[in-house]
């Protein structure tokens, strides 16, 4: 088998040239995402969209009726008032969230797969942390810290969905190593995937590992999202690289007239609803 090293140099290079292999489902998500780029797009358009793709349809209208999204506590069952009510940013997340976990059912391999499982839980918790965070600690646009989240391990999701193609290599540690492949497969993958560059230089930082303190940009948005996620990567794991989530306790972080902690305990209704539309 080759040196796992360089599989990862490999498939960075394919992905590098446009070689990706892709879920065969993830058309309409994409239309949904060219669509959002023409200034002329319309609710109607987008909404009908939505409409052709039931899961992305499921998912849109689970998140405008949760906590975060839905003030006023009225259902909405419509798909076009569900696309107004969260907007075009956060549409894009979810169209997002739709071609990454499509990824998970490439690998014919139960084991992979279910890694990815494991992925996805810690990456919907990851981005429920991101959009709270950005809210209410580092002030930057919510919708984009959800997105960033959603995307972060973007080419550790491509890395197991390919797995298949080179035995063993999911099947020992990674070691230490595994972050410098990552990187690039990762960077990678979001060129691939058009991810606007605003959204890849935070996921950089979190790559890199170093939080400002007080924590202000979007990267360290995602470094502290991953710090509180109780749900650890998978692929951290195989590369000796996992962590015991905090809590805001722990980090003690004084926030104006607030804590870290006192925010995560008021937003935790809103962490739990994102993170389960989802995972839905």
């Amino acid at each position: 088998m080759e040196k796992m090293h360089e599989i990862l140099m490999r498939l960075a290079a394919e992905a590098e040239t446009g070689e990706m292999m892709f879920p065969t489902h993830t058309d309409l998500a994409l239309r949904v995402r060219r669509t959002l780029d023409d200034p002329d797009c319309s609710i109607d358009q987008l909404a009908k969209l939505v409409r052709a793709e039931p899961l992305l349809a499921a998912r849109v209208v689970a998140m405008a009726n949760s906590v975060a999204y839905n003030r006023s506590g009225r259902v909405t069952t419509d798909v076009g008032n569900a696309v107004a009510s969260i907007g075009l940013k956060a549409l894009s997340s979810l169209a997002m969230a739709l071609i990454v976990r499509q990824m998970e059912g490439m690998s014919k391999i139960p084991a992979h797969r279910a890694l990815a499982a494991r992925l996805w839980d810690h990456t919907a918790h990851v981005a429920s942390h991101a959009y709270v965070l950005a809210r209410r600690v580092t002030h930057q646009n919510p919708d984009t810290a959800f997105f960033a989240g959603i995307v972060h391990e973007v080419g550790g999701f491509y890395l197991i969905s390919r797995a298949a193609s080179f035995p063993g290599l999911l099947d020992g540690p990674l070691r230490g190593w595994y972050r410098v492949g990552e990187v690039r497969l990762g960077r990678a993958v979001l060129k691939a995937l058009s991810v606007p560059q605003e959204v890849v230089d935070g996921v950089e930082t979190l790559w890199k590992g170093y939080m400002a303190l007080p924590p202000e940009s979007l990267g360290d948005t995602l470094l502290l999202a991953e710090q509180l996620s109780h749900v650890d990567s998978p692929l951290n794991a195989l590369s000796g690289q996992g962590h015991e989530g905090l809590d805001g306790a722990e980090i003690d972080m004084a926030l104006g007239d607030e804590t870290l902690g006192g925010i995560l305990k008021e937003s935790a209704g809103e962490v739990a609803a994102l993170t389960a539309a989802l995972q839905s």
